[in-house]
């Protein structure tokens, strides 16, 4: 009704306005408080048992996986933007030859085209 109102030009009162937008107000804390019902459930804190257990042998593999970035310094890893530049280019490059053979590769798949050579060959073994 309020779209259609709106659309054919009809004017309305202000006091239509005034229950519009007090509908409008309820319909949104309702909405909210709906929202903050599900949420609050949806979130479930820990049980405040005992902590967790921490393994030794993933603490070590993370930090035997995170010891090359301490050794290496990253931003001292350029000594001028024309080297960086170029590293830029050089990678750029390898990544358009690592596509282009698995595009190849996937062009040229043996084992498709063998398929295909066998239902050929099936097709006419059944026609003949």
């Amino acid at each position: 009704q309020g779209f259609l109102a709106l659309s054919t030009g009809r004017k309305k009162s202000p006091q239509k306005f005034k229950k519009m937008a007090r509908r409008g107000t309820l319909l949104s804390l309702l909405v909210a408080a709906l929202g903050f019902a599900f949420v609050s459930q949806a979130f479930v804190s820990p049980s405040r048992g005992a902590a967790p257990e921490v393994d030794a042998r993933v603490l070590g593999a993370t930090f035997a996986g995170l010891a090359p970035l301490a050794v290496e310094q990253p931003a001292n890893a350029y000594d001028s933007v024309v080297a960086m530049l170029q590293s830029w280019l050089v990678g750029g490059i390898a990544l358009v030859l690592i596509y282009g053979a698995a595009f190849v590769a996937a062009l040229a798949n043996p084992l498709t085209k063998r398929r295909q050579e066998v239902k050929a060959e099936v097709d006419a073994i059944k026609k003949a």
